[in-house]
């Protein structure tokens, strides 16, 4: 293997980002990173409505065997137009890439994927978005502008335009950035909610609205602590953010979330009072996820909330403790265990 010819009056650290171009298609692993397969966590927003409406489901006999399908769809379809996002991102942003410490090991900012390869890439996940939508069941009654198929196909529609807005647009604007990646959020909920034939409440969207601000947010004060002066190089938005101000904001959009979501707690209590309100406990493990996460970003140990989410080992069981408290309480109510007072 040939050494690589440097400039004589090169200096460490001043070398251009080495690029390995092997034409239209690179190595199958290549195009399985560019998909973000990490970043289909995010998708588990699809499930909340389904989950929080069993009851309603139940009581209107739904198919459980649609509910199932419909979820399922609308999980597919949001992963593939978001994977479709993230191509069409790391295409504008290719160059940028190669000056950041970690994102310029991505394949199209390291040259392992042409831009000509990623854009049919984009497009083959865009059709597979398309095809997950028609996996919807469409019952023979409904409506065909309102049925869940046609309801999850405009969520999906409103999530890529929103998708390019952020991408070309939106991210060098303070503010209107979080916001842009927080409807991306409430999207998800929404679509789940249309794939099921549920409406979602106003609780459930405030909730969501908040916790992905608050994420989104706690991603750039992140960004700040790991990046330090090189946190504007890396994002063009940063140059505009400040230390105080991301820091505040995360405490703000967080104790939103936590007050949404108690305003949930009390008014379902007529619903899982057993003694006392069982479902306020799901806010312990909520409380303390929401604030590890705040610690360990404002640490720098992770500079995002997903890599918290997938190796922080206490916020991962908080967030199972909440999981498990609310699934049994759904339970209790939908098997007659919890009858109310």
């Amino acid at each position: 293997m040939q050494p690589r010819a440097t400039s004589p009056d090169a200096t460490p650290g001043s070398e251009p980002v080495a690029i390995d171009r092997r034409g239209l298609v690179g190595p199958a692993i290549d195009f399985i990173r560019l998909a973000r397969p990490k970043q289909w966590i995010k998708g588990g927003f699809v499930l909340i409505g389904p989950v929080y409406g069993v009851a309603d489901l139940a009581a209107r006999g739904a198919s459980w065997a649609s509910v199932i399908i419909g979820a399922l769809g609308a999980f597919l379809a949001f992963g593939f137009i978001a994977s479709a996002g993230y191509v069409l991102n790391d295409l504008k942003d290719r160059e940028a890439d190669r000056m950041h410490p970690r994102k310029c090991r991505r394949p199209i900012a390291a040259g392992r994927i042409s831009a000509g390869g990623a854009r049919v890439f984009a497009g083959a996940l865009l059709i597979l978005a398309l095809a997950a939508v028609l996996l919807v069941p469409q019952p023979e009654t409904a409506d065909q502008l309102f049925s869940p198929r046609s309801l999850l196909g405009i969520c999906i529609a409103l999530y890529a335009m929103n998708t390019a807005a952020y991408t070309l647009i939106f991210k060098s604007h303070p503010v209107i950035d979080v916001v842009s990646l927080a409807m991306g959020f409430v999207l998800r909920v929404m679509g789940g909610c249309a794939a099921v034939g549920i409406s979602p409440s106003a609780w459930l969207l405030s909730c969501t609205f908040f916790v992905s601000m608050f994420l989104a947010l706690g991603k750039r004060l992140g960004e700040r602590r790991t990046l330090g002066a090189d946190a504007a190089a890396a994002r063009g938005v940063q140059a505009i953010y400040t230390d105080d101000f991301l820091r505040m904001s995360v405490v703000v959009t967080g104790v939103a979330t936590l007050l949404s979501y108690s305003d949930y707690v009390v008014a379902q209590s007529s619903t899982y009072t057993f003694g006392f309100n069982l479902l306020w406990l799901t806010l312990l493990p909520a409380t303390y996820a929401l604030l590890r996460c705040i610690v360990q970003i404002e640490r720098g140990i992770y500079d995002d909330p997903t890599e918290l989410a997938t190796r922080d080992r206490p916020f991962q069981i908080a967030c199972a403790m909440f999981g498990a408290i609310t699934v049994a309480l759904l339970l209790g109510v939908k098997l007659g265990w919890l009858a109310g007072v």
